[in-house]
């Protein structure tokens, strides 16, 4: 494997400082889309889109495009174009050998990283001859709850083993366990009334939702499990007005499938509990939605041996890791499909302190090239 040459890693960083400067949030990923379609067919590639933007409400499908080869096995290699939401305006700018966000925002290494190493993949595999053929997914509104590729339709893959770059963490990680990630949100309706005329004749929804947050695990429960409330919102403008209205979000991940269960019960009881209480007496609407499954992988895996090697032959140590977070790589599992996260060697995720150093740009970069030689090896 020829390591990634000083002008292709030049066009790595200029590609990601790039796209790290487009608007992303989830179903706002059209210009991005734009940018990797266009380069895409600059080298050659037709580009294909499906109609997951159109069913989702957003304005870019899920892109696909494929490199031929004259013999070996095909591999997938799949990124994420859309960020977390954010204010204000990304300006990467570069320091000391690391990409970061010149102002208050997130930087768009989650997962723009990612796209930027695949576009050179792509870029060198159509110049040169590849190893194998190549498939290049890449998908819309991930941080929704992977909704892209959990309604992509995986028949239109030859590949049968996949690999993805989601996670920030050093150069050298695999995920091999992921979690179930179940979100709820709790609607309470109580009752107005003038809080200082009649207060008794209201029932306060927040009073309700408090007492239920407070029966409610929150945060790390153990190794494998965590819990969060993250929003609370109702009242009224004023402070006379005994409120009616309170909504509440949450979530709860587990390693476990049946430990997320329990917690989503625990919740839901901790809710009903407190609007049936006699001075609450609210209405519950609970809303339960399952946005991934977890996955425990056999790291006999022909996807997970490819990834150990191509790591040890670009100089790292494959670490095998349990992860609290979600990726692609559970939508494609769920449906069958070999596919593994890997780390991408970025950092604080999600923050406005989020940063990737250029070398590990360019390992990611290596690594891709490496797993070409990797898959089937003996």
């Amino acid at each position: 494997m020829r390591r990634a040459s000083e002008l292709e890693c030049r066009r790595l960083n200029d590609n990601f400082a790039a796209l790290c400067a487009i608007p992303s949030p989830s179903r706002k990923e059209g210009l991005v889309a734009e940018f990797v379609r266009r380069e895409l067919e600059q080298i050659g590639l037709e580009v294909d889109e499906d109609d997951v933007g159109t069913e989702i409400g957003g304005e870019s499908g899920n892109l696909f495009a494929k490199l031929p080869a004259a013999q070996g096995e095909p591999v997938l290699f799949c990124a994420h174009l859309d960020t977390v939401p954010h204010q204000g305006t990304v300006q990467p700018v570069f320091k000391d050998g690391v990409w970061m966000s010149e102002g208050e925002t997130i930087l768009g290494a989650d997962n723009k990283a990612a796209v930027a190493v695949l576009l050179e993949l792509a870029r060198r595999a159509q110049i040169e001859a590849s190893p194998r053929p190549i498939e290049l997914c890449f998908t819309v509104a991930e941080e929704v709850g992977l909704v892209g590729s959990s309604a992509l339709d995986l028949a239109r893959f030859e590949s049968t083993t996949g690999f993805v770059y989601d996670h920030a963490s050093p150069v050298g990680e695999i995920i091999v366990a992921s979690p179930t990630h179940i979100r709820w949100r709790a609607n309470l309706r109580g009752k107005a009334a003038h809080a200082g005329l009649s207060p008794e004749l209201g029932r306060n929804a927040i009073t309700a939702a408090a007492s239920a947050i407070m029966a409610i695990p929150d945060g790390r429960l153990d190794p494998q499990t965590t819990a969060n409330v993250a929003r609370i919102s109702g009242g009224v403008s004023g402070t006379n007005v005994v409120p009616e209205y309170c909504s509440v979000d949450g979530e709860v991940r587990a390693l476990e499938e049946q430990r997320a269960e329990q917690l989503v019960a625990a919740v839901a009881e901790a809710f009903e509990d407190a609007a049936n209480r006699p001075e609450s007496q609210c209405d519950l609407d609970l809303t339960i939605e399952r946005s991934f499954l977890g996955y425990q992988i056999d790291r006999s895996g022909i996807a997970i041996q490819a990834a150990q090697s191509a790591l040890v032959s670009c100089g790292y140590e494959p670490l095998l890791i349990e992860s609290g977070g979600g990726s692609d790589a559970n939508a494609f599992r769920a449906a069958g499909f070999d596919c593994i996260n890997i780390a991408n060697g970025t950092t604080d995720a999600h923050q406005s302190t989020e940063s990737v150093a250029a070398v590990d740009l360019e390992a990611m970069l290596n690594v891709s090239f490496a797993l070409l030689d990797a898959i089937g090896e003996d």
